[in-house]
């Protein structure tokens, strides 16, 4: 039966050494909380790095062992694996970038080594335990080159990544020295899932421009399926942290922190040591705050509370002297004998006495400088049973695309960050009421279980989509098939897109002349069925690059046709009115002045804007701005406008490869047709074929064709067969 895999580079346990002997301590965070309904079922498992290193082989199998009753798996890494991968690699390389700071980025090679050798380390131990039709899922950034290493040995294996920190822009991702590897490594998975819709599009925008994989709609067109990328908002188990609230032992704990406290407002922020959640920052706002309001001396606390994290790494170290000097400073000189402005703890807390800090506070200044989620906002607004209380929340958090009634700030405005907290302290307790409830509505609604089940429900829907495009995959049975019909057959006839189907694309689409082996493979075709050149492209050229081939030919998807047994060179098969072209190359005009590498084509019914020698972000960028703009002009004068590949056609929609497909067939009696083309205006030629023809895409798109093939390359092998 098949089973669940969940990976991540540290698994839902600590592995502690105590008096010679090895325990565990169960993880509290919010993804084990979310997981655990998963891998604890059936014959699912967790495999991770338990959290220590174990050099002795008694030890490990020892570790082992304890860890299958659990449903875990261990990954053992070495020291030097811990100093290069994960504290290397991962957080002096990665982690700064996917956060914006550049500044602290490292580029070591031999970091990079460890990074390949790690992920290649969790891909054996997750093959010892996959099966083939089983279902993987990956987490995080420390392991984005695993997902390509597993499809590469468990090809028909259900693979789904998650990244729970930011995705940067382009710009960034783009420094990194191995981006390619790292974004072809994710590429591996079936199912890619960022916090919100902007790290998506990043990620999207950075795999077009760096792996030239194009992607629409939120899929990436792979070389032989399609990959989902989504947004998945992470939530929090509401219910445990509304329950905690509410129980006896945190309400002693509230009681006993007031006392000490008295009746000043409190003024909650916690974190893990980190440049990038805006520590030092807010401790600055905070004095601010202190130094324009007087009166709040003495009546406002902040209660920060940092848990350790990477203290070994210098960047951190300076991190934590930073703070500490902050802190010492404004406690020294705001502090009276009954009043401390800041309560700062390093170490992390008991859940509980977190509980109680949540549940007492009357503001949460979550303020990070740029962050995945933070589910601290999120666990906030669950423990507030009363429902006062007010949220400031970093812009920069993914968790303020969906807390919009928290109060926004920029995390760089101090000021702005002052305002917004004296607005707390003076806001209307039936204000915060009304914000607390919105919020906890929709943390109900979509809480760490529905984000799991959504997740788990768009990797079955990814599968099924990908399913109806392998059968309809032209693999070896289905070249037999059409073989064998070939050979039975008394009349046939192909109908054969040019660009993209008989040769690839060319920057500049006259470089694209027919080559020998093609013009070969043509003349074979046409000595054993009659073969329609079915193209976009203008008379001119078509005729010059086949002159001399016994085949029919149809150009500018439908304008002209050329019969091989006619006298007359072209003929006009569509009279158009051509009368709206000015208007609408003005404006193509206008595109290309600002648009670098554009350029128009002129053809008889149809006018063309390519792209294809643009910078790919711009091309993209500017096509959709025409394509909006032409289509709201293409109203006015009855015309269509199409979407090629690198190219925007504008044309009237009565003109197509499908009718002049249709006119040439009508009268005849075919018993083999054949019908191959690569983009949107092939799909006209699709519909037109009579059912028990042969219609075939290039590429894996969706489409009225009867079946997908690769790529060029396999298009020839395939009409190779079929002429010898």
């Amino acid at each position: 039966m098949a089973k669940t895999i969940i990976v991540s580079n540290r698994l839902p346990i600590s592995l502690r050494h105590r008096n010679g002997k090895f325990e565990f301590k169960p993880s509290a965070g919010g993804l084990a909380t979310g997981l655990d309904s998963i891998y604890k079922s059936g014959e699912n498992i967790w495999i991770g790095w338990p959290g220590n290193t174990v050099d002795d082989a008694e030890q490990r199998a020892e570790i082992i062992l304890e860890l299958y009753d659990l449903k875990m798996a261990p990954v053992f890494l070495t020291k030097t694996d811990v100093e290069q991968f994960y504290e290397g690699f991962s957080n002096e390389t990665l982690w700064p970038a996917f956060h914006y700071f550049t500044q602290y980025m490292i580029y070591n090679p031999e970091h990079w080594e460890a990074y390949v050798r790690v992920n290649q380390k969790f891909c054996d131990a997750i093959v010892k335990k996959a099966d083939p039709d089983d279902t993987i899922w990956v987490h995080d950034y420390q392991l984005m080159l695993l997902p390509q290493m597993l499809r590469e040995i468990l090809p028909d294996a259900t693979i789904a990544f998650f990244q729970h920190i930011p995705f940067p822009s382009y710009e960034i991702i783009r420094m990194i020295p191995w981006r390619r590897e790292i974004l072809e490594g994710v590429c591996g998975a079936d199912l890619i899932g960022f916090h919100t819709y902007d790290d998506m599009r990043h990620f999207l925008s950075a795999v077009g421009r760096i792996t030239g994989m194009s992607g629409e709609s939120g899929y990436i067109q792979a070389e032989n399926r399609i990959i989902n990328v989504d947004s998945f908002p992470m939530g929090i188990d509401y219910h445990k942290f509304a329950k905690q609230a509410k129980s006896r032992k945190t309400q002693n704990i509230v009681k006993d922190f007031r006392q000490k406290v008295g009746d000043q407002k409190l003024l909650l922020t916690i974190d893990r040591l980190d440049y990038s959640k805006g520590i030092p920052q807010r401790i600055h706002v905070f004095d601010q705050l202190l130094k324009q309001h007087k009166e709040l001396r003495g009546k406002v606390s902040m209660i920060m509370v940092v848990v350790p994290s990477r203290d070994k790494v210098q960047s951190y170290k300076e991190l934590k002297e930073e703070i500490d000097l902050l802190v010492g400073r404004i406690n020294s000189e705001y502090s009276t004998l009954d009043w401390v402005p800041v309560h700062y703890f390093y170490r992390s807390f008991p859940f509980e006495e977190l509980s109680a800090f949540y549940s007492m506070s009357d503001i949460a200044l979550v303020t990070p400088l740029r962050d995945g989620m933070n589910l601290v906002c999120k666990e906030f607004v669950a423990s507030k049973n009363d429902q006062t209380g007010v949220l400031i929340l970093s812009e920069m958090a993914g968790a303020s695309k969906e807390l919009q009634d928290a109060i926004l700030v920029n995390p760089n405005d101090r000021q702005g960050v002052v305002d917004a907290i004296y607005e707390a302290l003076s806001m209307k307790e039936e204000e915060q009421k009304e914000r607390i409830a919105s919020m906890q509505e929709s943390l109900k609604k979509y809480d760490v279980f529905q984000w799991v089940k959504v997740f788990m429900d768009r990797v079955g829907h990814v599968k099924a989509k990908q399913a109806e495009l392998t059968s309809k995959d032209v693999d070896a049975k289905v070249i037999n098939e059409i073989q064998a019909s070939f050979k039975k057959a008394k009349n046939p006839i192909f109908f054969l897109d040019y660009d993209g189907t008989l040769t690839g694309f060319k920057s500049n689409p006259q470089d694209a002349v027919p080559d020998a082996e093609l013009k070969s493979l043509v003349k074979d075709l046409s000595g054993k069925a009659q073969v329609v050149i079915i193209s976009g492209r203008d008379k001119d050229t078509l005729g010059k690059w086949f002159a001399g081939q016994n085949i029919d030919m149809i150009a500018e998807h439908g304008v002209w046709v050329h019969l091989k047994d006619q006298e007359e060179d072209w003929q006009l098969y569509a009279e158009v009115d051509d009368s709206w072209k000015e208007d609408i190359r003005n404006v193509m005009e206008y595109y290309v002045l600002r648009t670098p590498g554009a350029f128009i084509e002129e053809k008889h019914h149809s006018l063309v804007w390519h792209y294809r020698k643009v910078e790919s972000g711009l091309g993209d960028l500017r096509m959709r701005e025409l394509f909006s703009h032409l289509k709201y002009m293409a109203r006015g004068h009855n015309l269509q406008v199409l979407e090629g590949n690198m190219v925007l056609e504008i044309k009237r929609p009565d003109i197509n490869k499908g009718r002049a497909a249709t006119s040439m067939m009508k009268g005849h009696d075919f018993d083999f047709i054949l019908a191959i083309g690569d983009d949107w205006t092939d799909e006209d030629t699709f519909k037109a074929m009579p059912k028990n023809a042969y219609s075939i895409r290039v590429g894996y798109a969706y489409t009225q064709a009867n079946y997908n093939i690769k790529s060029v390359k396999q298009v020839r092998q395939l009409l190779h067969k079929l002429a010898d």
